[in-house]
């Protein structure tokens, strides 16, 4: 484990992560009597909300403990999906009131605000082409024979049959 190979990216994804997981302890909505948690309006989108967050935090897990950079561009291939998904189901969620609600609470913008800040890590990891920590192995220098162009008329020409008299 090695915070070394942590890149912007999984940055923004955890910081998204984290305003998810804010969102889903403050109030989502304003409504008369009291105001109303994702518990009390419990859907859809909440469990695509809940999905991209488990990618983030797969994502920036698998950045943290791989060596290589593969499985964590593989996770953020599914986390640019799921990150979309839940961009779009957040906002629903923004402007598809339920009953009898005035306004929006922070939980419903901070959910907003994380989940386009996992997509937008996400992205960024796919982005970032940093291959590993090593730089790659240095070919050693092998002194190469000069071949003609066209090794057939090399092979015409010393023949005894195509020499110019003298």
């Amino acid at each position: 484990m090695s915070f070394r190979q942590i890149r912007i990216g999984e940055l923004l994804a955890l910081a998204g992560c984290g305003c998810v997981i804010a969102s889903l302890l403050r109030p989502w909505y304003e409504a008369p009597p009291a105001s109303s948690t994702r518990g009390n309006t419990f859907g859809p989108g909440v469990v695509l909300l809940l999905a991209a967050l488990c990618a983030g935090l797969a994502m920036f897990v698998a950045a943290l403990t791989e060596r290589t950079t593969a499985l964590p561009v593989s996770t953020g291939v599914w986390c640019v999906l799921l990150g979309l998904i839940a961009v779009i189901a957040s906002a629903v969620r923004a402007v598809e009131r339920p009953d009898h609600s005035t306004s929006l609470c922070a939980g419903a913008l901070l959910a907003l605000i994380g989940s386009a800040a996992i997509l937008a890590g996400a992205w960024q990891v796919l982005r970032d082409e940093r291959p590993s920590l090593y730089p790659p192995p240095r070919p050693s220098r092998v002194r190469a024979r000069s071949t003609p162009a066209f090794p057939e008329i090399h092979l015409l020409a010393s023949c005894r049959i195509f020499r110019p008299s003298r």
